[in-house]
């Protein structure tokens, strides 16, 4: 009997000696935050990007835990037009110039054959900070077969009212003021 207590307080710590929290940078060359919202109450929809984000996620896996925190440059907001990509940034919509960065923080979570399902956490946009919610509709982590580096990718999708945030420019002539945020990462292991 004590040989099985000693054999199995072995295998705990082994298993324990195992598990590790792994750090993962986020690669600013393949993630790029994109929005979709309402143009004129429902005339068309706009779309646009963030080119210029940063960030981490960190994961243990086996334990079913890690966080996210992702950076975004609020001055690198692109609609793919000028004239549009100007005006969000001035003080009728972002306001760049006060609130240069967004942020996204949060846990993993729902880990489902060792991949997280989702991410809990909060969302400041505009200088207000609300809790979102991201769903994974895709994550998984390989070797890069470029550089045989491990590297983590994942696509997330949530659902925003922006007046919560303070950008409800357009509100007062029929704008909808929901938005649906997809953050797509890839992030290279950092050691």
């Amino acid at each position: 009997m004590k040989r099985l207590v000693i054999f199995v307080a072995g295998c705990l710590a082994i298993a324990a000696a195992q598990a590790q929290t792994v750090t993962y940078n986020i690669d600013p060359a393949h993630t790029y935050p994109t929005f979709e919202a309402d143009h004129m109450g429902g005339l068309s929809k706009w779309r646009g990007k963030i080119n210029s984000s940063s960030g981490k996620v960190t994961m243990d896996a086996k334990a079913g835990t890690g966080t996210v925190d992702v950076t975004m440059d609020m001055a690198s907001i692109d609609f793919g037009l000028d004239a549009m990509n100007e005006h969000a940034r001035s003080a009728d919509i972002f306001d760049v110039a006060k609130f240069p960065t967004a942020t996204f923080s949060g846990k993993l979570a729902g880990f489902k054959d060792g991949a997280p399902t989702e991410v809990q956490g909060n969302l400041t946009l505009h200088g207000v900070t609300k809790p979102v919610t991201l769903k994974l509709n895709s994550f998984l982590c390989k070797k890069n077969p470029l550089n045989q580096k491990e590297v983590c990718g994942a696509d997330a999708l949530a659902q925003i009212n922006r007046a919560d945030f303070g950008v409800d420019y357009g509100k007062d002539i029929g704008f909808k003021m929901d938005v649906t945020l997809r953050i797509s990462i890839e992030a290279p292991r950092a050691d």
